[in-house]
């Protein structure tokens, strides 16, 4: 059956371009539209719809508001549709801390051209959506989440060799343990359970490239900062990495690891998008495995798509470790999925034990070296 989905949106003109938008895949289909929430409300009853697409800025009542109380009567799958400004990357935030999927870039300016240049990232975060954990509302036990590969981006697909070659990973004379995360779809609020749970002493420094345009992960990073002990920053190039600190790959770059006078610096990089995605999380894993070898905690979490699994088996290979989110904790088992499929997973782990897992291992390395 075709996923039914309701665009909740004030302007007409959005309404009908997402309407025109979503009924041309044959898996999807519009089955009704609302100007505001309120009229939202009654039409999800009688409509019955699998994902709803919902605007923030709207009168009588606004996205957020509306979310809030949806997810306590009645959750449901979201595809929020918000601004790329620093405000409106703090109210998407705010939508996914209370329970929405994902979301899609609204252009601010040429709206029919510009959304329509969206067509296969909306359609496909609807897709995902409805077959996320989200659309399987737990009953007596947790509901699993299906695996998702396939990307969402239109940007031609590019191997990550054209962007870093493979070398043989280093045995470097630094002894300074990195722990490297990548996540992508429901990744935000994920991060933010493993990220609180570090100890403010963790003996190594953190870095994650999360799927995520600018502006949003500044505010991120704002937002994780006044929960976490240890201090969370935007990497910057050519930043020394320290121990307790918890590096963020910008939203248009991607974040690499490098040597430099016996050190782990930041460098971020404007090179081709891989796997469709700048910040890429397999850039961001050979990279740090290529300068810290055996040194490196590779983290992989929810996500659509494949991104990662590749790299992190090179990270196995290496000698360092590595980890994976376990299909029941997270909203889409693909880039999990594909790498505990590749074999570049050594323990699968329940999103919330996940710190606990980077910590013990990393103790416990140093104790034998």
């Amino acid at each position: 059956m075709p996923v039914k989905v309701l665009i909740i949106d004030d302007s007409a003109m959005v309404r009908t371009l997402l309407t025109k938008i979503l009924n041309q895949h044959p898996d999807i289909t519009v089955v009704g539209s609302a100007p505001d929430p309120l009229v939202a409300k009654e039409r999800i009853k009688l409509l019955k719809p699998d994902v709803l697409t919902l605007d923030v800025d709207m009168p009588r009542m606004d996205g957020i508001e509306f979310l809030e109380k949806l997810m306590r009567i009645n959750p449901m799958p979201v595809v929020m549709v918000s601004s790329l400004t620093q405000k409106g990357a703090a109210v998407t935030l705010k939508a996914l801390e209370l329970g929405a999927f994902d979301f899609v870039h609204k252009p601010t300016d040429n709206l029919r051209n510009n959304l329509e240049l969206y067509s296969d990232e909306i359609t496909g975060k609807v897709l995902g959506a409805a077959a996320s954990r989200l659309a399987r509302k737990p009953q007596s036990e947790p509901a699993k989440a299906r695996v998702l590969t396939g990307s969402v981006s239109v940007t031609p697909k590019v191997h990550v060799d054209e962007v870093i070659r493979k070398t043989s990973a280093p045995n470097p004379i630094n002894p300074q343990r990195i722990v490297a995360i990548g996540s992508s779809t429901g990744g935000i609020e994920a991060l933010k359970e493993v990220c609180t749970r570090f100890p403010k002493n963790l003996p190594a420094a953190v870095v994650i490239t999360q799927h995520i345009p600018e502006p949003f992960p500044f505010a991120m990073a704002k937002r994780m900062n006044s929960i976490c002990e240890m201090e969370i920053q935007v990497a910057e190039d050519q930043q020394e990495l320290k121990n307790g600190n918890i590096y963020i790959a910008p939203g248009d770059r991607h974040l690499m690891i490098n040597v430099k006078n016996g050190k782990y610096i930041c460098h971020l990089s404007d090179e081709t998008p891989v796997n469709r995605h700048k910040p890429s999380v397999d850039v961001l894993f050979r990279s740090v495995n290529q300068a810290a070898g055996r040194n490196v905690t590779g983290v992989i979490l929810t996500g659509m798509g494949e991104d990662g699994a590749l790299c992190l088996k090179e990270i196995r290979e290496a000698g360092g470790y590595t980890i994976g989110q376990d299909e029941e904790s997270s909203v889409v088992w693909g880039m999990p999925g594909a790498a505990w499929k590749s074999g570049a997973v050594m323990e699968k782990v329940s999103l919330l034990k996940i710190a606990d897992a980077i910590v013990k291992h990393i103790t416990a390395d140093m104790r034998r070296h």
